[in-house]
């Protein structure tokens, strides 16, 4: 769940600002889950919540998106993930908390019982909030296309010994500067490209995209756009990687359609943005 706590004017530290406060579902892996939802395809959503109240009003919005909840884990006594941020008054986040640990029950025991009912599926796609252990499980396991989301600079180098195994990794500067030890974003692009046969995209933030697929790197600036919230806008570009993914289309439109993704969603106040539906019709 996130909490988002946006000032009206100045954010002043080390006191209280007047501004707005407001919870919404959130999180990297059901965003992802819920921006494929407005891109058309049909999505399992396989988490951890627990029975508190916070995971109950989760379970009713993924029901309400027309996600399959059949697989997520619910965790008696559990206290579901919930990540508190604030934002500047223009949408740019100064500070976050992200409360995880719920995460841990996804053990490659709960994965084994359940990948055999997975195989009528066309992907899997992954974020590094999962245990160590159960990332290096799917991706030892798992004969689906995977796709995967490093979601932060801490979590990334998870993903490090199975990058042979993407079909596509989205990261940003930071993050494939963790996996890589390479702070020039290019050259970080460049070495993920040797090290995974799949595709890799860098998000710049407002600099751009960067996408490399083998000896191919290209470059796409920003989509100008009103930021009402950042928050999100990773999460979108990751699920168009996907969708472009299954729809076969070229490195470059896959990054187009990345990038549009980021800007439509940062025109909402929430991290998912219902406009975004409309994204394959602007290619």
């Amino acid at each position: 769940m996130d909490i988002w706590g946006r000032p009206t004017g100045a954010l002043v530290m080390h006191d209280s600002c007047p501004g707005t406060v407001r919870m919404t579902p959130g999180g990297v892996g059901r965003n992802i889950a819920h921006n494929l939802r407005l891109l058309g395809l049909e999505v399992a959503f396989i988490t951890a919540m627990g029975d508190d109240l916070i995971g109950r009003a989760l379970m009713d919005a993924c029901l309400e998106q027309g996600f399959r909840m059949q697989h997520t884990l619910v965790k008696k006594d559990g206290h579901s993930s919930t990540y508190l941020f604030v934002t500047e008054a223009g949408g740019d986040m100064c500070a976050a908390i992200n409360d995880m640990d719920i995460c841990a029950a996804l053990t490659p025991n709960f994965f084994e019982t359940l990948l055999p009912k997975l195989r009528d599926y066309r992907a899997i796609v992954l974020d590094t909030n999962l245990p160590t252990e159960s990332i290096a499980w799917l991706c030892t396991h798992s004969r689906l296309p995977l796709y995967a989301d490093t979601v932060s600079a801490a979590k990334a180098p998870r993903l490090l010994p199975h990058l042979k195994r993407l079909q596509a990794l989205k990261t940003n500067a930071l993050e494939a500067a963790a996996l890589t030890g390479e702070k020039d974003a290019e050259q970080a692009a460049k070495k993920l490209a040797r090290l995974c046969p799949g595709r890799i995209f860098v998000s710049l933030g407002a600099d751009g995209m960067l996408a490399a697929e083998r000896d191919k790197l290209v470059y796409l600036p920003v989509y100008e756009t009103e930021v009402v919230n950042a928050t999100g806008a990773g999460d979108a570009a990751a699920a168009a990687i996907v969708w472009a993914g299954l729809h076969r289309f070229d490195l470059t439109a896959s990054a187009q359609l990345a990038q549009l993704a980021g800007s439509i969603t940062c025109r909402s106040p929430y991290a998912n943005n219902p406009e975004l539906a409309a994204l394959p019709q602007l290619m």
